[in-house]
């Protein structure tokens, strides 16, 4: 098995809605020979050197996935997948013993069974490695490579995947409670709010503080990845010490605040002491403090201070009842223009009525998802 290109193509997997955050992200990369090609919906095409998987891996804040474009061609028919399939070196990834299981998905093609899609890429990727290596039955006991495809329009995309758990998993946040907000989304929402010094970040109903630890992580410039594992640290073309070596360089990156930057709170007392471990296990306890406090009396943590509201409130099955849902969006809208009226605030609610409930227009918003759930940032530049 060799890799006989200097680079090597790639797609880097978001959510819907963050696809120009991570090609920012992706650009910011040059330096380590990454180079964006194509920008799509929910994902972003990219060139670089095999070496810097375990760099995209470790520290893009926004992606779910990092797989490794083995082909990408025209298919309508059973035939043009399987010959296009087969025509694709895998050995060049793949060895005589390792394991290459399939899923995928099929949007707005004619191919649009799955299990049939599965099986024909299957025994096409079989039939191309059982020729290279000259075996008759592939034992499939090794690495695990996994195989992944998405027909889009008729379009074939082959790829493998480099990441294992999905990236939003930082490894700070072992349970998650009801309609938990993906990390992913929450570090989006932190970037599009502008964070900056003098300026404090808020989270007034953090639940299990994704919003407050994705902001502290950001500003303190530590790589999202370091507290977890991914599928390609196991490809033997990336050794163990460049995984050591990007690990240490993403460490000696980190510039601690050395005092507090960003504030969470919520009226659950078992949510405060659950934020409060997943800040410790995120390693950014020092630059967040999490308090008990009820959003319809927010207050700013330091008299005076100028700042920004990130928040995700709860909604439908997180707080009971839509009726309660909306009655609270009325309170701590009152209590934001009594107590805040110059802060800014970014409020992400899947309740297409929110401003109605709220008690006032939003100055922009943007669409996004979490995960398949369509939401929207209400983005209010002057609070009053």
């Amino acid at each position: 098995m060799s890799i006989h290109a200097e680079t090597i193509k790639l797609a880097a997997v978001c959510l819907f809605g963050l696809e120009k955050l991570l090609g920012e992200e992706i650009d910011a990369l040059a330096w380590a020979g990454v180079r964006r090609t194509e920008t799509m919906d929910g994902r972003v095409l990219l060139e670089a050197p095999a070496e810097a998987i375990p760099v995209l891996n470790l520290r893009l804040r926004f992606a779910e996935r990092v797989l490794i474009l083995a082909g990408r061609f025209h298919a309508e028919t059973f035939d043009e997948l399987f010959e296009g399939v087969r025509a694709i070196p895998w050995e060049d990834w793949i060895g005589r013993e390792d394991k290459f299981p399939v899923k995928g998905h099929s949007v707005k093609s004619a191919l649009f069974s799955i299990p049939d899609c599965q099986k024909i890429i299957k025994k096409a990727s079989s039939a191309r490695l059982s020729s290279v290596y000259g075996l008759s039955w592939l034992p499939e006991t090794g690495v695990l490579y996994q195989i992944e495809f998405l027909l889009l329009k008729d379009e074939a995309f082959l790829m493998i995947d480099t990441t294992g758990t999905t990236l939003h998993k930082r490894g700070y946040r072992p349970a998650a409670g009801a309609a938990p907000l993906r990390e992913t989304l929450a570090a989006a929402m932190v970037r599009l709010s502008r964070p900056r010094e003098g300026v404090l970040l808020c989270d007034p109903m953090c639940g299990s503080g994704t919003i407050a630890i994705e902001g502290a992580m950001m500003m303190e410039n530590r790589a999202p990845g370091l507290n977890r594992s991914f599928a390609s640290e196991s490809f033997p073309f990336l050794s163990e010490g460049l995984w050591k070596r990007e690990r240490e360089r993403c460490v000696s990156e980190i510039r601690p605040s050395g005092e507090t930057i960003v504030f969470g709170s919520d009226i659950d007392p078992s949510c405060v002491e659950t934020a409060k471990q997943n800040a410790s296990r995120a390693g950014v306890s020092q630059s967040v403090s999490f308090s008990v406090a009820d959003v319809r009396s927010f207050a700013s943590p330091l008299e005076g201070a100028r700042g920004t509201i990130v928040t995700n409130p709860p909604y439908g099955e997180r707080l009971g009842t839509e009726e309660e849902a909306r009655a609270l969006a009325k309170a701590y809208g009152e209590a934001f223009r009594r107590e805040i009226p110059k802060w800014q605030l970014y409020i992400l609610s899947s309740d297409a009525s929110f401003e109605k409930h709220f008690g006032r227009k939003a100055d922009k918003v943007r669409k996004l998802y979490n995960g398949m759930i369509p939401c929207t940032l209400y983005q209010f530049f002057k609070n009053g």
